[in-house]
């Protein structure tokens, strides 16, 4: 494959990871500034997108960068070149430098920011904290002739149909005789143009994510002899995976409170936080949720959680939460700065798995406001 890369390619195979339906409604996510047209040289994977940042992908002779706070958060009145927000547009612009952003979709994505969150404690047993989506499922009924059941059963597999749970590749199949007349202008696989035909062959019945619907129906339908393939699509009642904001899982063992707090410090690499609760209180079962977690407290005591990390805790937040006997632990919103090497090496994967030799380079600005003194 040739090396070249636009950014329109880079959004499809980083969305196939975290896509645009994961997101909180009304999130400003994806192309914030630029031209997705645009060949793709090096990429520079941020939380914020700062003018010292956007130097920084100029330095290294970047052109894209992937964010996770979305620049344009908010609507723009005008461009005005003496703010700062003017300043990134047009030194972006003027350098040829595209700017997307994945807020709440690459949050909620499976090995997305909060499971790096949970993974860089060793938290096991993680599962979502707050429940935002769960991908409906399809079931896909075609009938093959048996000399190409095992063909279309693997073009379905490597498509995504069949998952079920830590399975793939499932399906049902059962043996019957299909029967048609092929039409004057048909150019039928088996059988003549008038005459009926009776046909071995085999019902395959698998389930398939309604987001993958159309790709797996595509590849089932390079993959079938068939002029015209028969096949059914029908919704189910039960759920696919959950998604949604925050884990919740369990230390490998008992721990203070006091303990935890210095864990988490070394972990997400921040030199203080605020601890509300009791210091030496025992925990196993943490929450944690990059960001703003003030409104998801509840959420967290509700699902059992000893201790929930979070930022940006509020002053009355922590104030309920000492007189439930809950405990908080606050390292702050910038903890988010850990997709920025966890961004770059799995996009850098998912660039390689497709082909494609772009160097993709974590941001080594801090761009934390906040000074520790």
């Amino acid at each position: 494959m040739s090396n070249a890369l636009t950014g329109h390619e880079v959004v499809r195979i980083f969305e196939k990871w975290s896509p645009p339906s994961l997101a909180v409604e009304g999130d400003r996510i994806g192309l914030m500034v630029g031209s997705l047209d645009n060949q793709v040289n090096r990429i520079v994977t941020a939380l914020d997108v700062t003018e010292a940042v956007l130097d920084e992908a100029i330095e290294h002779q970047a052109n894209f960068i992937l964010a996770h706070h979305p620049l344009l958060f908010r609507p723009l009145k005008t461009i005005d070149l003496q703010t700062p927000h003017g300043r990134i547009i047009h030194k972006a612009l003027s350098h040829g430098i595209t700017i997307y952003a994945a807020h709440t979709n690459l949050d909620i994505a499976c090995g997305g920011v909060n499971d790096m969150l949970a993974e860089a404690l060793s938290l096991t047993n993680v599962t979502v904290l707050a429940e935002t989506y769960a991908e409906d499922l399809k079931k896909l009924v075609v009938y093959v002739p048996r000399t190409h059941v095992d063909i279309l059963r693997g073009a379905l597999g490597e498509a995504g149909a069949g998952h079920l749970g830590s399975y793939s590749h499932c399906s049902f199949n059962s043996e019957g005789i299909g029967s048609f007349r092929p039409l004057k202008g048909s150019n039928p696989y088996i059988g003549e143009s008038g005459v009926q035909e009776f046909v071995e062959e085999t019902k395959i019945e698998t389930i398939v994510r309604a987001s993958q619907l159309s790709n797996v129906v595509s590849a089932m339908t390079k993959a079938h002899p068939y002029e015209e393939v028969a096949y059914d699509v029908y919704p189910l009642e039960q759920k696919g995976e959950s998604y949604g904001l925050g884990r919740i899982g369990e230390l490998s063992s008992q721990v203070t409170l006091s303990e935890l707090a210095e864990l988490v410090k070394k972990a997400y690499d921040v030199p203080t936080l605020r601890l509300i609760g009791n210091p030496n209180k025992i925990v196993k079962r943490v929450a944690v949720l990059g960001g703003d977690g003030n409104k998801y407290v509840q959420t967290a005591m509700k699902k059992g959680a000893d201790v929930f990390i979070t930022g940006d805790i509020y002053y009355h937040t922590a104030v309920d939460a000492i007189e439930d006997g809950f405990s908080l632990l606050d390292p702050g919103h910038n903890i988010e700065k850990i997709m920025k090497k966890g961004v770059a090496k799995k996009l850098s994967h998912l660039l390689t798995e497709a082909g494609y030799t772009i160097e993709t380079i974590s941001s080594q600005i801090n761009t934390d406001p906040y000074q520790y003194v």
